[in-house]
């Protein structure tokens, strides 16, 4: 090694590496189908405020992905240069929906298998999780629980409240239950027999019953 070889830099070689056809197919193709990943997700989303900076970040997160890739794949230096920086990267954004966590698995998925030149494989792939998912997340079901706030006078009401919920609905189990000096409130998780909802309405008619709210519940909210 003389004296000029310590000095020389290999950053103009490193240019050619990676030809500018394959990062702009790369990277198109990317786009497409982390515009594709947005949709599905936007489709599918049922929490309570829709983000779409999440959304956007699905695209970002497909197309970063393969950009990193193409740069490992052409440099095994680099790829043990990049372990090791990646693995100082900590992330405290908490994900309120599980669903969330395989979105973004599938975007850096989809990033690195096309970066690997898995084209159809990215595509196919894609096209097929995304299927399922509108398939199943949107699948809507009158098994679903929900809850159901009852407000009543007494111990009176609130037995005859309890009958007619058995009556009405395929399972009806107590959540919790709040006593007071003038008013019983119970937290009831209920499986509808089918669509209907009215019998919310006779419930609230009954003597004693002073309100009843149906609310979506999910298993998460109340233990």
């Amino acid at each position: 090694m003389t004296f000029n070889d310590i000095f020389k830099s290999s950053f103009i070689e490193n240019i050619t590496s990676v030809s500018i056809l394959d990062m702009a197919i790369a990277l198109v193709l990317a786009f497409g189908i982390g515009m594709f990943i947005f949709l599905v997700y936007k489709k599918t989303y049922s929490g309570v405020m829709y983000s779409s900076g999440f959304g956007t970040s699905l695209i970002a997160m497909t197309m970063i992905t393969t950009v990193v890739i193409l740069a490992v794949t052409s440099n095994v230096v680099l790829s043990l240069g990049m372990v090791g920086a990646l693995s100082i990267v900590r992330f405290r954004t908490a994900i309120k929906e599980p669903l969330d966590i395989a979105f973004l698995f599938w975007s850096i998925g989809v990033g690195i298998v096309l970066a690997a030149g898995m084209i159809p494989l990215a595509i196919i792939g894609s096209v097929i999780i995304g299927v399922i998912l509108l398939i199943f997340v949107n699948r809507k079901s009158h098994k679903n629980p929900y809850i159901v706030v009852i407000r009543c006078d007494g111990h009176d009401a609130e037995t005859r409240a309890k009958s007619f919920l058995d009556g009405r609905t395929d399972r009806c189990v107590v959540k919790s239950k709040t006593a007071q000096k003038d008013f019983v409130e119970l937290n009831v998780e209920v499986r509808l027999k089918d669509d209907n909802t009215d019998f919310v309405n006779d419930l609230a008619d009954m003597d004693g019953v002073q309100s009843a709210v149906l609310v979506s519940y999910n298993g998460e909210y109340l233990g």
